[in-house]
């Protein structure tokens, strides 16, 4: 793209998929991925939202529901690499449909629990293969997408993943008013996520590893499959290398903002009063504010880096993290007497969440090589499940303590605009990082090479 000599005849110096428009039904594809995703975050939605039924019936402490994030989100430290190799041995489109959609049948399983230890267990082993679907799904998103659109495409991606998070709040809410309503509940996301893996197997198709990038358009789907290994030293070695990815992944080991949605209902039950059903009344607001947030944000997010190109997605992204701190103390520090001030709250902390996933998964994917993309979210995505692990297990037994409100504080208040503070540094970093990785591809399309067997290379 930006090449100080022209290309040699035998490459394509701009061809058609610089603007994102030679990926065949790219669209359709991603709601097949917005469907896998949205059904396999609803898996934690049902946990968050459930739990004060499932803690009456199965006599759980607080600190269960902690445990029960802390190991999901440590099931994608661990398993999602173990996906991310698969897929360089399998295509990725079956890999993707095991993991994601035909591993809901642990999700069931997941309702016949009768203690807190088969609770665990069970809920850990779904968890496991949903590890896959996040580095996996945002790898693809990056090679039916180039990146002055990636912001756009992930924003309708976790758009569509708060939309069924908004619709699926309620009915859970209401599930929980039953015998056993809970239970439910898993049944019925099982049955979601079965049938969005049969989608995958019968309509969905794989674009192919660094589909989207302008310069590589010109080579074969064979020649841009990576065949190294997704995490040899080699690979991390070239992670670690790559200046801003490092800085992003400790800005999301400090990414709090999720206690909201594992702890949100249970804090307006247990610290203000409100009964469970009603409390839940909540999430479809936030949630819809999450939608709203993705979408706006991910559009925002390309327009100012259009703008700004050097820092614009890096402003967008620390924006966020410091007013969602500020309004998290307002949310969580002042005993509010009214439920829809608290819809309000939650609803401008859902829409700040939501501007996220629209910057800093382009940023990670504009710093990364094609080939290493997957691997890179199987790490990035790890190190926030270590994160989130960490952050929950200590509100829930700070909860259990000092409770919630001041575990809050702490927990939530303090480490988010941490968080925020942690952006500075990627000023400097992000723009040359860009600029190296572009100076890689149009040297790879000069040379009409394909993508390199051995990433030590």
């Amino acid at each position: 793209m930006h090449a100080e000599s022209p290309p040699p005849p035998t490459a394509v110096a701009s061809p058609p998929s610089a603007t994102g428009r030679s990926t065949p039904r790219r669209w359709r594809q991603l709601g097949l991925l917005s469907a896998a995703m949205g059904t396999d975050s609803g898996e934690q939605s049902a946990v968050s939202v459930m739990f004060p039924a499932m803690r009456t019936a199965l006599g759980l402490p607080l600190s269960a529901l902690s445990l029960l994030v802390a190991v999901g989100r440590l099931a994608g430290v661990v398993f999602g690499p173990l996906w991310v190799g698969l897929a360089q041995r399998f295509p990725r489109k079956y890999v993707l449909a095991v993991c994601s959609g035909l591993w809901g049948l642990w999700t069931i399983a997941t309702g016949f629990a009768q203690n807190h230890g088969q609770l665990l267990v069970l809920f850990g082993v779904a968890a496991a293969g949903l590890a896959g679907a996040g580095p996996l799904i945002n790898g693809i998103l990056a090679d039916l997408f180039d990146d002055r659109t990636r912001g756009r495409a992930a924003g309708v991606l976790f758009g569509s993943v708060a939309l069924f998070t908004a619709l699926l709040g309620p009915l859970l809410g209401h599930l929980s008013q039953l015998d056993d309503g809970w239970r439910y509940g898993f049944f019925i996301l099982g049955g979601l996520q079965l049938l969005s893996g049969l989608a995958l197997l019968l309509f969905f198709e794989d674009p192919g590893v660094g589909a989207a990038e302008p310069q590589l358009a010109s080579l074969d789907a064979g020649s841009r499959k990576p065949r190294s290994r997704a995490f040899d030293r080699a690979s991390l070695r070239r992670l670690a290398g790559i200046r801003s990815f490092p800085l992003m992944c400790l800005q999301r080991l400090l990414s709090a903002q999720f206690v909201m949605v594992a702890f949100g209902v249970v804090f307006l039950v247990d610290a203000r009063g409100f009964g469970n059903s009603e409390a839940s009344l909540v999430v479809f607001p936030a949630a819809l504010s999450y939608l709203l947030g993705t979408l706006a944000g991910g559009v925002l997010a390309d327009r100012v880096q259009r703008r700004f190109p050097r820092s614009g997605r890096i402003a967008v992204l620390q924006a966020a993290f410091l007013a969602y701190g500020a309004i998290a103390y307002v949310a969580t520090q002042i005993a509010w007497s009214h439920l829809g001030i608290y819809a309000f709250l939650f609803s401008l902390l859902g829409a700040l969440q939501g501007v996220q996933p629209g910057v800093n998964r382009p940023v990670v994917m504009a710093i990364t090589p094609p080939e290493l993309r997957s691997a890179a979210f199987a790490v990035f995505i790890g190190i926030e499940g270590v994160g989130w692990a960490a952050i929950t297990l200590a509100v829930g037994y700070l909860g259990d303590g000092i409770g919630l409100q001041d575990a809050f504080l702490w927990v939530v208040v303090v480490v988010v605009l941490v968080g925020g503070l942690l952006a500075t540094p990627l000023y400097r970093t992000y723009a040359r990082d860009v600029a190296a990785l572009q100076a890689e591809l149009d040297r790879r399309a000069a040379d009409n090479r394909p993508l390199p067997n051995d990433v030590q290379s």
